[in-house]
């Protein structure tokens, strides 16, 4: 995401509420290692199209 690009699209903020929920639900005590693993994942993945990382 361009921080210096005053325009705030849906699909950035569509992008920042999928992040949200992944780490919300990475948070969870029921989840297994493997279930974590893959969310770990896929957080990296939309935090790089973000330029997060």
């Amino acid at each position: 995401m361009n921080f210096f690009n005053n325009k705030y699209t849906c699909n950035e903020y569509r992008e920042e509420m999928i992040l949200l929920g992944l780490k919300k639900k990475l948070a969870s005590t029921m989840l297994t290692e493997e279930e974590k693993k893959e969310l770990n994942i896929k957080i990296k993945e939309i935090e790089k199209s973000m330029d997060m990382e």
